[in-house]
């Protein structure tokens, strides 16, 4: 079984790293450093215990993981969704009424969303800190609302892999953020799993 922490508390990560025998991973979180009041996103410290221990963090692409000033406008975003449901009589798991409520609410306001190089900048602040073996992609793409201009889906990774090698990334550093990190973290669980 291959471990996921990526919607653990800091607490459980902790503990997690302290009994894991295999390598650890974040499926789908981003850099904390971009967006320090998230915590489903993974701090410097976190990364590095998880690099450590052989895990990969697979960069979110939700605008929300990736930029602060779009965690804030995203929670605004859902605060006010709340306020209408509960003067509106929903019960708050009922989503009846978000798609008119959203498209309502989105027309006198600016969506900050990023672009590809704001996914590239989590993958560089990774690679600085704990090197090109211990990143990856975690889209997310059915999880999240807002994406980056340029990452509406899986036929835009061109436009992440074009970024990348702007930024000099070699092609086995991009093989290895795209699906050689992860594939090497399973191949380690399965030999773990072997052994036990």
């Amino acid at each position: 079984m291959m471990v996921d922490v990526s919607h653990v508390s800091d607490e459980t990560f902790y503990a997690v790293m302290e009994i894991a025998k295999a390598p650890v991973i974040a499926s789908h979180s981003s850099c904390r450093k971009f967006t320090p009041d998230f915590e489903r996103n993974m701090d410097d410290d976190m990364i590095r215990k998880l690099a450590e221990g052989g895990g990969v963090i697979m960069i979110n692409f939700g605008s929300a993981f990736l930029d602060g000033r779009a965690q804030k406008q995203s929670w605004a975003f859902w605060d006010a969704w709340k306020e209408h449901s509960k003067s509106n009589g929903y019960d708050g798991m009922n989503h009846g009424g978000m798609d008119a409520f959203r498209k309502e609410y989105w027309k006198t306001r600016e969506k900050i969303t990023g672009d590809v190089a704001t996914i590239a900048r989590h993958i560089d602040h990774v690679v600085s800190l704990v090197g090109i073996d211990h990143v990856g992609i975690g889209s997310d793409f059915d999880g999240i609302g807002t994406v980056p201009e340029g990452m509406a889906d899986v036929s835009r990774y061109p436009n992440l892999i074009r970024e990348l090698l702007y930024r000099k990334y070699s092609p086995e550093d991009i093989e290895k953020i795209l699906s050689g990190n992860i594939l090497r973290v399973w191949r380690q669980v399965e030999e773990v799993a072997g052994q036990m």
